[in-house]
């Protein structure tokens, strides 16, 4: 058997290895600027807008650091994160509802009753918003799974 055709089958097995298997993920979207990309997840409710936040106002909550433009919304988010933190860890929430998890672009966001959700792009978003409570059953039904890596594509 030639090297070629060796790795090309060892790269099909490999796919779909990996395809087939769920992995557990992380609770939290965090990258190397912390939780959300280091975005303020307070300032969505209080400005209405992504805020970047300092590294010296910071938090670390579900083994993310989490990031504030204010002790004032260190000090809210201390006192209730789940009120504050984007639903669905901060994963893009139009890709969970599609059982997928997605990064974010801290600026494609949407506030609905109360809780934040996050999306990978303002095109996203834009999709997101054309049926909001369809996505959010949907995802919230996928969240779980995909969480605990046994969420299967039915």
């Amino acid at each position: 058997m030639s090297f070629t055709r060796l790795l090309t089958m060892s790269i099909a097995a490999l796919s779909f290895f990996l395809s087939s298997h769920a992995f557990a993920i992380d609770p939290v979207f965090s990258t190397k600027e912390g939780a959300i990309r280091g975005y303020d997840p307070v300032a969505y409710f209080t400005q209405h807008k992504a805020v970047k936040g300092k590294a010296k106002l910071s938090y670390n909550w579900q083994g993310a650091n989490w990031h504030f433009s204010s002790q004032a919304n260190l000090d809210a988010f201390k006192n209730d994160p789940e009120k504050y933190a984007p639903q669905y860890g901060g994963y893009c929430a139009y890709g969970v509802s599609q059982g997928v998890t997605p990064e974010i672009d801290p600026h494609a966001f949407h506030v609905q009753d109360g809780k934040l959700y996050l999306n990978l792009s303002k095109v996203v978003l834009k999709r997101w918003k054309e049926d909001i409570p369809g996505y959010i059953k949907d995802a919230d039904k996928n969240w779980p799974e995909l969480k605990a890596g046994t969420y299967v594509e039915q």
